[in-house]
């Protein structure tokens, strides 16, 4: 474990974050905590194309809450190692991997002293990758969900096609390349502000944004057909199973574009302990909207993980 690069200048957290390289099997990744706080340490997992800068806001929320963060690049993300000559796009042979990525970070931050009790906050695609380390037995005591990737979304005409090429994508050795619809350019960095699926908040926006045009090598364009089909695999995996035991918040905007939502309900909905938290008019980046959301996300959040200490 050697230090590793950290942007504090665009991160926007709070001071004293500690940035370190980490091997996780073949692949070399990137984590990054804060350790402010006492209660307890949120490890908190970020979504595709994501990087550990962009949590710096959320760290200082949960810090101002009593909790020390920790955060990763996954592995294909960030400054983490990228398995492609194409380092725009994000590739992936199969989900386990990013669990190997998760084992790390969490044997790192019980290297490093953070306290625990420990708990999970999982974004979008970390979402996917948190529910199967719960239902893995990893010793959280209670999680929160953000858009959690459940289900991809995709049109109705689209569906069928993207299974059909993503089954094929191996015996035709095309696996790297973009997956339908997508390509080698990053959202954040094309798409305007009106109309864009994440945010409704434009200071938010443009934080997100400027943390790409100031560091091009943390940006991520589209997945890889490999990503898309190993995608498709883990969510229909964790879909027949039973919902851990534990208890878990999913917050989950009305505006959501990008992920799948039927399963979110179905799922929260046959979830004994957990609760699904609809935010009128809110977007996919539920951490990334105006302080009134983000202030009831973190409440709610630091409320739950208060009372299962």
């Amino acid at each position: 474990m050697t230090g590793a690069p950290f942007h504090a200048a665009v991160a926007d957290g709070p001071p004293g974050a500690v940035c370190v390289w980490a091997e996780a099997g073949s692949a070399r990744i990137r984590l990054a905590w804060w350790p402010g706080g006492t209660k307890g340490t949120v490890l908190l997992l970020p979504g595709r194309t994501e990087c550990v800068e962009k949590y710096g806001r959320a760290a200082g929320d949960l810090v101002a809450r009593g909790y020390s963060v920790a955060t990763i690049d996954w592995r294909g993300q960030g400054l983490a190692d990228r398995a492609l000559p194409d380092r725009m796009a994000g590739h992936i042979g199969d989900f386990s991997e990013y669990q190997q990525d998760l084992d790390v970070m969490l044997d790192e931050v019980r290297h490093a002293g953070l306290p625990e009790p420990y708990f999970l906050m999982a974004h979008s695609m970390g979402g996917c990758i948190g529910l199967r380390a719960l239902m893995r037995g990893l010793p959280f005591r209670a999680a929160v969900f953000s858009a959690p990737m459940w289900g991809i979304s995709m049109a109705a005409w689209l569906r069928p096609v993207a299974t059909v090429v993503a089954a094929l994508s191996g015996p035709l050795r095309y696996a790297h390349r973009y997956a339908p619809t997508t390509g080698g350019e990053a959202y954040l960095l094309t798409a305007p502000f009106q109309g864009n699926v994440l945010t409704t908040d434009r200071e938010m926006w443009d934080y997100m944004v400027r943390q790409l045009r100031e560091v091009p090598d943390l940006a991520l364009a589209g997945p890889s057909i490999a990503w898309l089909r190993a995608a498709l695999k883990e969510c229909a995996a964790l879909a027949a199973l039973p919902a851990p035991k534990l208890p878990a918040i999913c917050a989950l905007g009305t505006a959501e574009k990008v992920v799948d939502v039927a399963p979110v309900h179905l799922r929260m909905a046959a979830w004994a302990n957990g609760q699904l938290d609809l935010y009128p008019g809110a977007e996919h980046e539920i951490m990334m909207e105006g302080p009134a959301v983000r202030k009831r996300f973190f409440d709610r959040a630091a409320s739950l993980f208060d009372a299962n200490r």
